[in-house]
């Protein structure tokens, strides 16, 4: 294919998958996806790769192609439409529910159009279905496995009604269900446009082509970096069950145009709710190379396909059900993260900064009622460059996602904001210094269920090169240190109130420009 062709069907394939996130996010009802945007979309070929992918979240888009395998085992036909969130069966976590589509020309299967998103609800033992002492996954919400939400075209009322029988704010769910499914089905417009505008037989040619590509590209990348292997460990504060340090280990072996990461080594699965499927290890793994290689390299099967991703079954990141993992995806994805930018720094450190927030800083909080679930999460301090200091109070890692506005907090949820602010002094000195945390306190005026999943609460992001560390979260209740993962039911008029981490310091503090730290006075950034 020439240049020029594979050019155009590039963006237009891209163009497809950024419009079927913008259905989703319209179209939705909760604020957690119209507002924070806590969704993905990407667009498969009948092989089950993906040709394209709108810049969303990264741990939904790693785990895609595992949800996209599940649904080819399940004999699809034209007109169906599967949904999913067994972790176990290419999920992540049970709130995050998957839509696939097959797409159809003449009678045939030519793709697949797949959403995920984040519903503020899907049962289980709390509101929000995120329950931080969790021991399995029963606890956590209704397991769906692949099933047909629609056969022939024709809507499957009684899946319907079993998944909406077991979730609060049903009618929340139910619009929510309907924006994948209207963007899904816009997928399948669009893309019988590009068969019309150029013919069937390019844009499949097409799919290869942008998939070639990208793998081209990754791999002369990864061949710049020095072979070797590359070890590193990070760890989890604690299960939510147990308190104790859980080890993540890492061995990155670049081999001429290949990685491989292999997680030998790490702690085997736990009590609590911190296991990770594999599929969220490999999102982590994906998202680092990516950071660490071109970023205008189409983001596609063809940019993973160069990286092995290996973890012992029955481990922390490839557990044995029924283990609970809510928080495998959330919080565990971030160390994977934090583990495999430690090793690869011996190989680019110039390219890998200090170590961000670490941490999603996941708070629910839902009515007794069942009638609302608020969800959230809060940005921190991205750990500093070698070159300038981190940004301070956005997301870092595995999500991508907005906050949520306080007008529509306050407008949707019996909730006030209080404050709302940078967390002064967190980022970690240097040369360069962390990004700030932020403050996010909220004021209940219903008795609720409260859940906080959190991490970087011990030890602070680490800095690199002889920058300090940022400093650690906070999760107060009433002012008073609640631990960093916990559920508790609290009376109306309790005031919640989440400190984030700063991010880690590059270089030494000595050696900071003047001007720039008499900025930070100027600013507020240092204490």
């Amino acid at each position: 294919m020439d240049a020029i062709t594979l050019e155009i069907l590039r963006n237009q394939l891209e163009s497809i998958a950024e419009e079927m996130g913008q259905v989703l996010i319209t179209g939705a009802y909760s604020p957690n996806i119209k507002e924070r945007r806590d969704c993905s979309t990407a667009l498969f070929d009948s092989e089950g790769r993906m040709v394209a992918q709108a810049e969303h979240i990264p741990v939904h888009l790693g785990a895609m192609p595992e949800a996209v395998e599940t649904v080819r085992r399940k004999d699809p036909r034209p007109g169906d439409v599967f949904v999913l969130n067994d972790p176990f069966e290419g999920g992540t976590h049970l709130p995050d529910i998957t839509m696939v589509s097959p797409l159809t020309a003449r009678g045939e299967i030519v793709g697949y159009a797949v959403s995920r998103a984040h519903h503020a609800d899907v049962g289980g033992s709390t509101p929000g279905s995120m329950p931080a002492g969790a021991r399995e996954i029963y606890e956590e919400g209704l397991r769906l496995p692949a099933v047909r939400l629609q056969r022939a075209g024709e809507t499957n009322d009684d899946v319907m009604e079993l998944l909406l029988a077991n979730v609060r704010n049903a009618g929340e769910r139910r619009a929510d269900l309907r924006a994948q499914l209207a963007a899904n089905d816009r997928a399948e417009d669009r893309l019988n446009d590009l068969f019309s505008e150029h013919g069937e037989e390019v844009v499949r040619e097409g799919f290869d082509a942008v998939i070639d590509y990208s793998r081209e590209r990754i791999e002369v990348e990864i061949s710049e970096l020095p072979d070797g292997s590359y070890d590193a460990t990070d760890a989890l504060e604690g299960d939510g069950v147990t308190d104790g340090d859980i080890e993540i280990a890492a061995t990155v072996t670049v081999d001429g145009e290949s990685i491989d990461v292999d997680f030998s080594g790490t702690a085997e699965q736990v009590p609590g709710n911190v296991n990770a499927p594999l599929a969220v290890a490999k999102s982590a793994v994906y998202f680092v190379v990516r950071c660490v290689t071109d970023p205008e390299i189409p983001p596609n099967h063809g940019c993973y396909a160069p990286v092995s991703v290996h973890a012992p079954e029955g481990s922390l990141l490839n557990p044995r059900p029924p283990a609970a993992v809510v928080g495998g995806n959330v919080e565990t994805s971030q160390r994977v993260t934090d583990t495999v930018f430690l090793a690869l720094a011996n190989a680019t450190p110039d390219r890998v900064p200090a170590q961000g927030q670490g941490t999603m800083n996941n708070l629910t909080v839902g009515g007794r009622s069942g009638k609302f679930a608020y969800y959230e999460t809060i940005g921190g301090g991205f750990g500093a460059r070698a070159d300038k200091d981190g940004m301070d109070g956005v997301q870092v890692g595995m999500t991508n996602t907005l906050n949520t506005p306080v007008e529509s907090l306050e407008t949707e949820y019996p909730m006030r904001v209080e404050e709302y602010s940078l967390r002064e002094g967190s980022g970690g000195r240097g040369r360069y210094r962390g990004g700030l945390g932020l403050v996010r306190s909220v004021r209940l005026a219903e008795p609720a269920t409260v859940s906080l999943l959190t991490e970087r609460r011990r030890y602070g992001p680490r800095g690199v090169a002889g920058g300090e560390d940022g400093r650690p979260g906070e999760n107060l209740i009433d002012g008073e240190p609640v631990p960093a993962k916990t559920t508790r039911d609290v009376p109306a008029g309790t005031l919640i109130t989440v400190k984030t981490p700063g991010g880690g310091g590059h270089g030494d503090p000595d050696e900071r420009d003047p001007e720039l730290t008499e900025r930070d006075g100027e600013d507020g950034v240092a204490e």
